[in-house]
């Protein structure tokens, strides 16, 4: 089964397990990570914001108009950035490494 790892805001590591054909979104809520995902995956808010390691980014599928659109309202942007719904695991992504920012923007609380 694929790993992948997730690093939280104060450094900590957690490699995992990372079931093929899972959201990395789906990945953190299976191993209790605090990644919100307030949209639940739909692409309607930017609450599951990763920011992918630097020698993973290139392997990624390019992200959409759609999510590129969500990302700009994300806390925290950098050129790595990306939506946690929006990365699904294959095996090329084995060992997958990506960063869990220190806040979020939600914008679907009132």
């Amino acid at each position: 089964m694929p790993k992948m790892t997730f690093i939280e805001p104060d450094g900590t590591r957690k490699e995992v397990d990372a079931p093929l054909g899972l959201s990395v979104l789906e990945v953190a809520h299976k191993h209790g990570l605090d990644l919100e995902g307030a949209c639940e995956g739909s692409l309607a808010c930017s609450t599951c914001h990763v920011v992918v390691e630097p020698e993973w980014f290139d392997v990624l599928n390019e992200a959409s108009e759609d999510e590129e659109d969500m990302l700009d309202l994300a806390f925290g942007l950098t050129k790595t950035s990306r939506l946690g719904c929006q990365i699904i695991i294959t095996e090329e992504l084995d060992g997958l490494a990506v960063r869990l920012p220190g806040g979020t923007r939600n914008a679907m609380k009132a």
